[in-house]
């Protein structure tokens, strides 16, 4: 998420320097994210996905006051939490929640909220977690691995019906039958429970012509609809946008980046039906049967610019969208 250093950024006024957080990490379209969120002096910020911290900092530092409750599924956030909570003190708080449970929590009213989405750089870049067949481990794949079950167990007791939708939904996998069908055969061998050897159980079932064009290797789809499916990604995404919009005080400003289609297609059509605008094609709504309850801040979908490109190349596919609630 952040790479170790500062930023400067101007809001509205004098350029402010963010000093930021955890070395190696660096936070994705973070100038962007604060001119939208542009925090008042004590204002009180949800992060709903603080990762390693590095848009929790800069909200932080950004105006007097501000306060953040930031949350987070992992345990390993905890301890990257401990610099912050040492320099701001009551201003900070991190909660040990996944954010797809925030209609739980008692935040009382927010004046903006944070969603960074997917994987974490920390969970790809820890081996042992499982999340990439880069390297050989475990292929666990849990955000938070105290619960649910590991992707090795899921795989090995997943419905057809369950396979299905991650290969072909969640991992927009052309050669889904294919693969769907490998993963079903190997149950009970020992190779669904490494990530090297899922991948080749992966890769050996798509067509060799297919492999050939791929730009990437034939498993990485695959695997994003595995993860995606073992920590119910989109299915906590469709549950925490209302319960963040509800706790938004008047005038308070919603800000989500998402990395790939599957999170971004449920983000833009809930920000259109608040905004009271169709929703997709085949909405036909009169326009003066829709209630709007929020303004635009992005007509489209704000991406890197060149510089953040050439530092942080995950910041490639980034896109943030925001709303002001009215």
């Amino acid at each position: 998420m952040f790479c170790g250093g500062a930023a400067t950024i101007a809001l509205g006024g004098d350029p402010i320097v963010l000093t930021m957080t955890t070395p190696g990490h660096q936070p994705v379209l973070l100038a962007e994210v604060m001119e939208l969120l542009a925090p008042r002096p004590g204002a009180k910020v949800l992060d709903a996905t603080f990762g390693g911290g590095g848009h929790t900092r800069a909200i932080l530092e950004s105006a007097a006051e501000v306060s953040v409750v930031a949350l987070d599924r992992d345990p390993a956030a905890l301890p990257r939490s401990a610099g912050l909570a040492s320099a701001f003190g009551e201003r900070f708080q991190l909660i040990d929640r996944d954010f797809g449970r925030l209609g739980e929590l008692e935040t009382g009213g927010l004046d903006g909220v944070l969603f960074d989405l997917g994987v974490s750089s920390f969970q790809l870049d820890t081996g042992d977690r499982g999340f990439s067949f880069r390297v050989d481990a475990p292929a666990d794949m849990r955000m938070d691995p105290r619960s649910g079950l590991p992707a090795s167990q899921w795989l090995e007791t997943a419905t057809e019906e369950m396979l299905v939708r991650a290969v072909r939904n969640w991992g927009e996998e052309k050669s889904w039958r294919r693969v769907v069908r490998a993963l079903i055969d190997a149950r009970g061998t020992g190779r669904l429970a490494r990530t090297a050897a899922l991948a080749e159980v992966i890769a050996d079932a798509i067509p060799a012509a297919q492999r050939r064009q791929s730009k990437i290797h034939p498993a990485t789809r695959n695997f994003q609809g595995i993860r995606i499916a073992v920590n119910d990604e989109i299915g906590a995404i469709e549950r925490a946008l209302p319960a963040a919009f509800e706790r938004l005080n008047s005038g308070g400003v919603l800000v989500v980046i998402s990395f790939h289609s599957l999170e971004d297609r449920p983000v833009k059509q809930f920000f259109r039906r608040q905004c009271g605008q169709p929703v997709g094609a085949k909405d036909s709504t009169p326009q003066d049967l829709r209630a709007q309850f929020a303004e635009p801040l992005t007509r489209k979908p704000i991406t890197a610019g060149d510089i953040e490109l050439s530092h942080n190349p995950r910041s490639r596919s980034a896109k943030l969208r925001g709303l002001r609630k009215l």
